[in-house]
């Protein structure tokens, strides 16, 4: 994190300590809370992580609930890991359930992934806004989960992506809720079917990212960006509540999706299932560079 903008105050009881894959600072000016992603081996979401997020998020809820003094009015979902915001799914995990067969394995895996989505979808219930500051590649579920905020602000370098029909499969965590309702179902579902890399300028003039930063200025954007809102908050949270009524992603609607996903997920192929392994290299080796 930038030095110049270190939180002014940890919450009592700092978090980052307790959790092993998520590192989490509270700036007490802007009532802004960071949550960082570096999850092992691999920066992709690891049952772990997933663990980790859900937990942080019910500890955002029992903040707000308990402390009139230290609300939290902001979240923003960002990454310890260099040039990586998330590559996706545990595709490792993935391989081996699909392997043996376990759609059990694969379904309690999906709910889990959904759960920390929509719990960011609907912003943990709360009046709080949720931001995805995305620094470095966001691949797959990394990708969606930087989709899931209210507010996606990207630094200039960043590259997201849906690389799952390379090996015969799409994206089951809430990519084509989250990107319909951005760009439209014929613009998503060409963007899914592609496999395309994007650039953080391309999805910009997409509508896909709604805030462009210069590389290094991320952090700044974000606090930029709290600035404006508070602002305006009224007309800003009203519009938010306009757009859950009239555009919701809802838990059901995920849920079926991924159940979807599992059933495509238990049909995959040999070739499909190398194509899979030679990722896993690519996303271990890409963690060595980065570490």
């Amino acid at each position: 994190m930038n030095s110049m903008l270190q939180p002014s105050a940890p919450l009592p009881g700092s978090y980052r300590s307790s959790y092993s894959q998520l590192g989490t600072f509270y700036d007490e000016k802007y009532q802004l809370m960071w949550y960082f992603m570096h999850a092992s081996p691999r920066p992709c979401f690891s049952p772990v992580l997933l663990d980790e997020i859900r937990h942080f998020h019910g500890t955002v809820v029992s903040q707000n609930t308990l402390s009139e003094d230290r609300k939290i009015s902001y979240i923003a979902l960002a990454s310890d890991v260099p040039g990586v915001f998330n590559l996706g799914g545990d595709l490792n995990l993935f391989r081996t359930l699909i392997q043996s067969k376990d759609r059990n394995g694969l379904l309690r895996y999906t709910t889990s992934c959904i759960k920390a989505l929509h719990a960011n979808i609907s912003h943990l219930d709360q009046d709080i806004t949720t931001i995805s500051l995305v620094q470095g590649d966001a691949l797959g579920g990394g990708f969606e989960s930087a989709l899931s905020s209210n507010v996606l602000i990207a630094e200039r370098s960043a590259k997201m992506g849906l690389p799952e029909i390379l090996f015969n499969l799409f994206p089951g965590m809430g990519a084509y809720s989250l990107l319909s309702r951005k760009v439209g179902i014929a613009h998503a579902e060409r963007m899914i079917l592609s496999g395309k890399i994007y650039t953080a300028d391309e999805l910009y003039d997409m509508g896909v990212v709604d805030i462009l930063a210069e590389d290094k200025h991320g952090e700044r954007a974000v606090y930029d960006y709290i600035q404006k809102e508070d602002r305006a908050k009224n007309g800003y949270r009203a519009l938010r509540k306009v757009k859950d009524l009239c555009s919701p992603v809802t838990y059901e609607e995920l849920i079926k999706v991924g159940e979807i996903w599992v059933d495509a997920a238990l049909r995959l192929e040999a070739r499909d299932l190398r194509m899979m392994e030679r990722l896993v290299a690519r996303q271990s080796a890409r963690h060595q560079g980065a570490a």
